[in-house]
């Protein structure tokens, strides 16, 4: 199916995919500023949701802008409510996963009304002054060592973090991302360069990007529900990490999926879409009107 498209505030055409049918629920990319392909079906949470997958500016089937300070997060608000006003709905439930959290955050801060649930799968949290650091990643990749591919990738890893890795140390790190270094997990990480904007990412987190202190008090009057989903093995965040992000919104809950890296609807299909349908199942009913 061709993407559908719509135009933001600056001008820029921005595409968005849809799969499934029933309630949407608008999921944003990671990477940052990754063509949201990688976010597949989530599992097969289309079977549950119609999942609607926006393409930040610059990424996949979206236009480049006049500008490139506009890849900057704070900005990218703009286009997430543009695109809420685009699909023509009062209050939407929103996906984020992984450097998608800031924009998740920032939005949520900015537009508390229009969020009717917010699941954030290994979100990170630095729109709120929480960050992952080179030991929380080593201290995860440690978990490892019974891997048969962690020698030889352990070294890769720790070059990455010093900022020193050639591409051939960034392919050879990537299991540390999956739960499991499966054929599929293998496939999925092959379209990672294709799919990512390299300067957009650059220009994500730039200066400016992020005011915590402010986001923290706008999020503390949250009162939409919200899934913070970590993974055991992933360090970005550590669950204990996830836990500090989710203990800043007051009516966060939050689940450790057992075994899963950075991608945890490939490590365990079954558990993710479990835990994020029961959870929206539930969150929908917290806005049915009272009976009687």
């Amino acid at each position: 199916m061709p993407a559908a498209t719509f135009t933001a505030p600056d001008g820029t055409e921005l595409a968005y995919h849809v799969r499934g049918t029933g309630e949407p629920l608008l999921c944003l990319p990671g990477g940052p500023m990754r063509a949201s392909a990688y976010l597949g079906d989530l599992g097969g949470l289309s079977a549950h949701r119609q999942l609607v997958l926006l393409d930040l500016r610059g990424t996949g089937d979206s236009g480049v802008p006049a500008d490139p300070a506009g890849y900057r997060c704070d900005r990218l608000v703009d286009d997430v409510e543009a695109w809420r006003r685009h699909l023509g709905l009062e209050r939407v439930d929103l996906l984020a996963h992984s450097a998608a959290g800031d924009l998740a955050h920032s939005y949520a801060a900015r537009y508390p009304e229009r969020i009717g649930a917010l699941v954030l799968v290994h979100a990170r949290g630095r729109a709120l002054g929480v960050d992952f650091t080179t030991e929380h990643r080593l201290e995860a990749a440690a978990l490892r060592k019974a891997e048969p591919w962690y020698e030889s990738a352990r070294d890769a890893f720790e070059a990455i973090w010093a900022g020193t890795a050639t591409d051939a140390q960034w392919d050879a790190a990537t299991p540390f991302f999956y739960g499991r270094w499966d054929a599929a997990a293998q496939a999925h990480a092959a379209g990672e360069v294709a799919q990512t904007n390299d300067e957009a990412a650059e220009r994500y987190a730039a200066a400016g990007a992020f005011e915590p202190a402010a986001t923290r008090a706008a999020l503390a009057a949250l009162r939409a529900p919200v899934l913070f989903l970590a993974g055991e093995l992933d360090g970005a965040p550590l669950p204990r990490v996830a836990a500090d992000i989710a203990g800043l919104l007051p009516t966060a809950e939050l689940t450790v999926q057992p075994g899963a890296g950075h991608f945890p609807w490939l490590d365990d299909p079954d558990f993710f879409v479990r835990t994020v349908a029961a959870f929206l199942r539930r969150a929908g009913r917290a806005h049915l009107p009272a009976a009687g």
